[in-house]
């Protein structure tokens, strides 16, 4: 289990990135700030289900008796 939630924290770390760029393409572009808010609202929210994920992770392989 604690391999999936590897992976998964894999992903929304690469999401996280992919938003945080469109996010800066989009200042540098001069773009709309209803852009810029929902790419930084998504961000934040996609950083915190990270963070969630890597914590489960860690507890789960903490609890198997990894070191």
């Amino acid at each position: 289990m604690s391999g999936f939630l590897s992976f998964l924290a894999l992903g929304l770390m690469a999401a996280v990135l992919a938003v945080l760029l469109a996010g800066l393409v989009n200042m540098m572009r001069n773009g709309p700030g209803n852009a810029s808010q929902r790419l930084m609202r998504a961000r934040v929210l996609l950083q915190g289900l990270a963070i969630i994920v890597i914590v489960g992770a860690i507890l789960i392989a903490r609890s198997k008796g990894g070191s």
